[in-house]
């Protein structure tokens, strides 16, 4: 045999033997593994998933019994990827658990809630809503709270009316709530939520939470001999709506209050905007104007009233926006005269004394109605802790009439440019009159290029100064009217319903 044929003999001898009893060592086999990873960072390998999974669920019994549910669940940032692998180091469950607990917050199944916020007006400057999120663990509970706080601003048997559409039908005046809706934009997402989060488990302090923007006792006050509701409202920075509505006990702000008595005080702030749209039909007043005529034989300084004025009556029909119970905004329909106003005619004298008499301008008398309509959307007054400082006439129209509601001197007619100026914030297109004796008088709002006199310009009583709009700060074509003791923002604000 040659040498060759007996190496290839040896090797056949090898290879049958091999096959025969097969491979004298192992080679691992490949397994597959999880491996867990807290904020991107990975913590190791477990064999089980649902054996984390179940791990947690047995040892959190405290999450369990706080929040009534079946299940407890990882954290929202842990991921368990699966993987591939020849190494067998793998790590416990128990361990992985370790490093989780105190590190990462739990989860359980519930809602999360998304309320996006608005743009809303602060005295006269635009503030930008900011979003909030809210957990519930049944949906029902967010759907109770939103249900009671749109409870809070409108009347319940108005509410009621409108829920079964039993509403009476409008013959002479009267008003329809045609939509209640949320100006804000709500999503509800059903997902795992953090037990580390404000979880809301009972709609009443959800409640609270959406008219107040907290859950924490709110102020009180102790009720003194001789407080009324409306002097117990001003002196702390609310309208009686407001204490109204953070005191539902009292029907209205003539409710009788007894020493003693502990009210709440706390400052609304609500969570979301309650908007009712009505349609409203009803009869006012339709104010006179004053006429001024001059007669050249009189003196400067004569004045008589020759016609005295007498209010009309108009069935006006309007579509009011109210958001939380404020009125933001009013939309004339249509206007019927039922009985047309008499002007008041005032004769002045305009013949000079000579030299050494200077002109005068009356500021005596009663003072005149500042707009063509008398609807009154927003009174002076506390207003969600800020003191609005006049009030704000709408339902006019845009471009509507705008007169001086007093004789006086024109000293501001511009237009703000966002932010402050000069204390007046965006106030728009406006005009400030000095009347004389300490008084002064704001129209602010008014439309694009309708201010009608200028600084420095002297009008009468009825004159008419500008068109009514919407510039500046306005949710709506409105006139925001002050009368002021002293330069405007620097003096007194005055409420001008005590001057008709």
């Amino acid at each position: 045999m040659s040498k060759r044929t007996k190496i290839i003999t040896i090797v056949v001898i090898i290879l049958s033997v091999v096959l025969t009893v097969g491979f004298s060592f192992k080679i691992k086999a490949p397994k597959t593994v999880y491996r867990v990873y807290l904020e991107g960072k990975s913590l190791g390998i477990i064999k089980s998933k649902k054996a984390l999974e179940n791990y947690i669920d047995k040892k959190q019994q405290q999450i369990k019994e706080e929040y009534g549910v079946d299940k407890v669940y990882a954290p929202e940032d842990i991921d368990i990827i699966k993987e591939i692998t020849f190494n067998e180091d793998v790590t416990s469950v128990k361990k992985i658990y370790n490093k989780i607990e105190g590190t990462s917050p739990f989860t359980i199944n519930g809602y999360k809630i998304t309320v996006k916020g608005v743009e809303t007006t602060e005295g006269h400057e635009m503030v930008k809503g900011e979003n909030k999120t809210i957990y519930v663990i049944d949906k029902d509970t967010f759907v109770e709270a939103i249900d009671n706080t749109v409870k809070s601003f409108i009347e319940e048997e108005d509410y009621t009316n409108f829920a079964n559409d039993t509403q009476t039908k409008i013959e002479d005046t009267g008003k329809i709530i045609e939509k209640i809706y949320l100006e804000n934009k709500v999503t509800i997402k059903k997902q795992n939520i953090p037990v580390d989060e404000k979880i809301y488990q009972d709609e009443v302090e959800l409640s609270q939470y959406l008219l107040f923007g907290t859950t924490e006792k709110q102020k009180e006050y102790v009720v003194q001999a001789g407080d009324t509701i409306e002097d117990i409202s001003f002196n702390n920075k609310m309208s009686t709506e407001e204490f109204l509505i953070a005191n539902p006990s009292y029907t209205d702000e003539n409710s009788l209050l007894s020493p003693g008595q502990i009210v709440n005080i706390g400052i609304l702030n609500p969570q979301v905007n309650v908007v009712e749209q009505d349609y409203v039909v009803e009869r006012v007043a339709k104010k006179y104007t004053t006429e001024i005529r001059y007669d050249n034989s009189q003196f400067v300084g004569y004045q008589a009233t020759t016609q005295y004025g007498v209010d009309g009556e108009n069935r006006v029909t309007q579509r009011v926006y109210k958001i939380n119970g404020d009125t933001k905004s009013i939309e004339p329909l249509s206007t019927e005269v039922i009985k047309a106003a008499v002007n008041e005619v005032i004769v002045k004298g305009k013949k000079s004394y000579g030299s050494g008499y200077g002109s005068h301008v009356a500021v005596s008398g009663s003072w005149g109605w500042p707009a063509s309509c008398s609807s009154v959307s927003s009174y002076y007054g506390w207003r969600w802790g800020s003191l609005h400082k006049g009030i704000d006439i709408a339902g006019c129209g845009e471009g509507s009439y705008i007169f001086a509601a007093q004789a006086g001197t024109v000293v501001v007619s511009q237009r703000t440019r966002g932010g402050y100026a000069g204390g007046y914030g965006t106030n728009g297109e406006y005009i400030i009159i000095d009347h004389g004796n300490g008084y002064y008088t704001e129209y602010a709002h008014m439309c694009p290029g309708c201010r009608y006199v200028q600084e420095g310009q002297v009008v009468e009583k009825g004159t008419p100064i500008g068109g009514m709009g919407r510039t500046g700060a306005a949710t709506g074509v409105h006139i925001h009217f002050a009368i002021w003791s002293g330069y405007p923002f620097r003096g007194t604000p005055l409420n001008p319903m005590n001057f008709y």
